[in-house]
């Protein structure tokens, strides 16, 4: 079907095409009953006006970016961006902006998209994920000038605005929890060092460990089922294995209690295991698993109205999300 233009609405109006741009562009040149006229026929005919010619008029590309620097296959297991991206899409309905998704395998091919959406206006501005420590990202984007939310933070943002949920306040109440329940030997299984979130959650891990005199360890696997079995295998076959694990995401968790069937280790009677991010991955395997439930996607929500703010020249305020909650479930028991 051709894409209906500019002439074909001042034929079929009876028009000039110069008031039909007057009338489609809000500019004074023509009668009120005219400009409602023109407007009821481009709609009529599905007329849009199109992204290439506005970015040219206003300098808008009408879209927002978002770069995921992961492997495409851990990608499409990963609940967690699953909920982000509905989050996101929810608050951008009836905006006149969509989402550009790029998925990137490495932290130069993310920095070089953002160079080249920027040289090629094909963003107005960009939301940023997996916060690392020194991001080069940061000023990059300060550099450019290209607005940006952060999901993260808020330590190493560098003055940008972001979204942050308190990582360390949920992980603190992990191990009072297990604690209470009589455990005394801990591992947690974290995601990859340089993010600034794993950061956050070590820090009090290894700070409510020390104060609950506990025997507490983290390790680092790449957030997939399969890097986590690995790793899990060789704690629960070494010696001094722990009654109590906890996991920076939900698909690791759900590989844990897989090895921990395979090993022949009873949950929770012989060992509890604790997920991160409470998807329905954690509701439907058995015996369901205890998570930390975070709001993902008010997280998604919230950055976009920033970003929006930020792209309409506001300096927009940090938003702290609601507390995580940690919901027990039955892979959590008292020590035997």
């Amino acid at each position: 079907m051709k894409r209906p233009t500019i002439a074909d609405i001042a034929k079929a109006a009876g028009v000039s095409k110069g008031a039909v741009s007057y009338a489609l562009n809000g500019r004074p040149g023509v009668a009120e009953s005219t400009r409602r006229r023109i407007l009821e026929i481009a709609q009529g005919l599905g007329w849009a006006p199109s992204s290439a010619a506005r970015a040219l008029s206003d300098g808008r590309a009408g879209a927002l970016g978002l770069v995921i620097d992961r492997p495409a296959r851990m990608l499409a297991a990963e609940p967690y961006f699953m909920h982000l991206l509905a989050g996101i899409e929810a608050a951008l309905t009836g905006s006149p902006f969509a989402l550009l998704l790029q998925v990137t395998d490495n932290a130069s091919a993310e920095l070089d998209t953002y160079r080249r959406w920027w040289a090629e206006r094909r963003v107005d501005g960009v939301l940023l994920v997996d916060l690392r420590v020194d991001d080069p990202r940061v000023p990059l984007l300060a550099e450019m000038g290209l607005p940006a939310v952060v999901l993260g933070g808020p330590d190493g943002v560098g003055g940008l605005p972001c979204v942050w949920t308190d990582d360390g306040v949920a992980m603190t109440e992990v191990l009072r929890y297990l604690a209470a329940l009589g455990h005394r030997r801990v591992v947690r299984v974290a995601g990859p060092p340089e993010f600034v979130h794993t950061r956050t959650r070590t820090n009090a891990f290894e700070a409510e460990a020390v104060a609950l005199g506990l025997d507490a360890t983290t390790v680092h696997a790449d957030y997939s089922d399969e890097g986590a079995a690995v790793v899990v295998r060789r704690i629960l076959t070494a010696g001094d294995a722990p009654t109590a694990m906890v996991f920076d995401n939900d698909v690791m968790a759900v590989a844990a209690l897989g090895v921990a069937q395979e090993l022949g280790l009873p949950v929770p009677e012989r060992l509890s295991l604790i997920a991160w991010d409470d998807s329905t991955l954690c509701r439907l395997v058995r015996p369901a698993l205890t998570a930390v439930r975070r709001p993902i996607y008010e997280r998604g929500t919230d950055a976009v109205r920033l970003l929006l703010a930020a792209i309409a020249g506001e300096r927009p305020a940090d938003v702290r999300t609601e507390q995580p909650v940690l919901v027990a479930r039955a892979s959590t028991g008292r020590r035997h």
